[in-house]
């Protein structure tokens, strides 16, 4: 778990768009929502995330380095992984999709060179490692940076 992963269960949160205070026809009239008396009944609640002074769970929990927002997700492909192909075939980004090699939220691929090829490929990829490159162009296929 990390402190950028948190969300909410699903189906925890409820839509917040509806007018409060407008009368018993509106279903929120009277108490607005609020119930009778107690301290959510006020103004001046406490914050979301207020344990009533015990130390919160944002603050229990340990924090180290930092998460970079803008880092891109890119799976890595054994060469022995596109095995599965037929010889002299094009393996592009949306085969590996369908085959179930990688996953959607992907932001790229690099081919490695994990395992033997004994296959003809035309392959179509974000980058390939150099041992991966001189595999696939040692059986006659090719290699494409997209």
């Amino acid at each position: 778990m990390e402190l950028s992963n948190l969300q909410p269960a699903e189906g925890s949160k409820h839509s917040d768009n509806f007018r409060r205070g407008r009368g018993h026809g509106s279903g929120n009239g009277k108490t607005a929502g609020k119930g009778h008396k107690g301290q959510k009944a006020r103004s001046g609640a406490p914050r979301i995330g207020f344990e009533g002074g015990q130390m919160p769970l944002y603050r229990r929990l340990p924090k180290r380095g930092f998460t970079n927002r803008n880092t891109k997700e890119i799976v890595a492909i054994n060469i022995g992984d596109l095995e599965r192909f037929r010889s002299g075939s094009n393996v592009t980004i949306e085969k590996m999709l369908e085959v179930g090699l990688i996953k959607d939220q992907a932001d790229g691929v690099k081919i490695l060179g994990n395992g033997e090829l004994t296959k003809k490929l035309n392959v179509k990829a974000n980058a390939f490692s150099a041992s991966a490159k001189e595999k696939i162009e040692a059986l006659g296929g090719t290699v494409e940076v997209i």
